[in-house]
């Protein structure tokens, strides 16, 4: 893909950004400049750090009060639905069908109708990319179903699939994880970072699980609480000190935090706060 010859994949120019219905109108980013390169990049930090809103000012879906952002040197926001979409695909978090469609004729009418128009090599084999997404993401066993049918880990393989099937430039995705098994995980990552690396498509992830990221991501985006960012290598960005900055906990707490809930890691930081803020 000639898009992704551009090295600094993503560009923001003097962005701010505040929710609307924000009652503290606290902004996201304010007048925030920076350039992200293309690459298999995990996004991490805790919740309510920015992660999601870059993604969706990034990819066009959210445009900014202030500023631009620039995707492959275009700015995705001005751009008609059908190329916003052969620029950027997006998985968002807890998505969910509303089709009776069955999984087939939604999958075989994206590779259709997508950037590869039904013939796309795969990235490992002699076959064809339909076939080996199926396989990857194990979906052949729910070809036949209903799209409403779909249990929550379907889903999310269903829309793995949906994502590499229909060739944008460059993926971004939400959490796409959280409901599949330890193993679909891994596997799920590494063609994503495989196929990312064959195709140079660009794919930009946010995952909570903190060992996925230090064993599949190339580069990551570390996201804190006061809205600054570290970009690099896991070795360079993921060091206990700067993990313990981003979370509010101890690095040896976040070691374990994968079998933690979101909701038991926070309440885990507010009372560590607490404690801190009373002696």
């Amino acid at each position: 893909m000639l898009y992704a010859l551009i090295m600094d994949c993503i560009t923001f120019e003097n962005v701010s950004f505040t929710y609307p219905e924000s009652e503290t109108k606290t902004p996201v980013f304010s007048h925030f400049s920076g350039t992200i390169p293309a690459g298999f990049t995990s996004l991490i930090g805790p919740n309510g750090t920015g992660k999601t809103t870059f993604m969706m000012l990034a990819s066009g879906r959210l445009v900014p009060q202030e500023g631009c952002c620039m995707l492959f040197g275009k700015n995705p926001a001005l751009l008609a639905e059908e190329q916003k979409n052969l620029l950027a695909s997006v998985i968002y978090q807890n998505m969910e069908f509303e089709s009776t469609q069955k999984v087939e004729e939604l999958l075989s009418y994206v590779y259709a109708n997508g950037a590869y128009k039904g013939n796309a090599k795969s990235i490992r084999s002699s076959q064809d990319l339909f076939s080996e997404v199926l396989d990857v993401f194990e979906i052949k066993n729910v070809l036949g179903h209903g799209l409403t049918q779909l249990s929550k880990g379907e889903i999310q393989r269903v829309l793995l699939a949906f994502s590499i099937l229909y060739g944008s430039a460059s993926l971004f995705m939400d959490e796409p994880l959280f409901a599949m098994e330890p193993k679909q995980k891994k596997s799920s990552l590494a063609y994503l970072r495989e196929f990312s690396e064959a195709t140079k498509t660009p794919v930009y992830i946010s995952m909570h699980e903190l060992e996925l990221t230090r064993e599949f991501a190339n580069q990551v985006l570390l996201f804190y609480p006061n809205r600054d960012m570290d970009l690099g290598t896991v070795e360079e960005v993921m060091t206990n000190e700067a993990l313990e900055k981003a979370y509010g906990v101890p690095a040896t707490m976040l070691s374990h935090s994968e079998s933690m809930t979101r909701e038991e890691l926070q309440q885990t930081a507010e009372a560590i706060l607490t404690v801190q803020r009373n002696a």
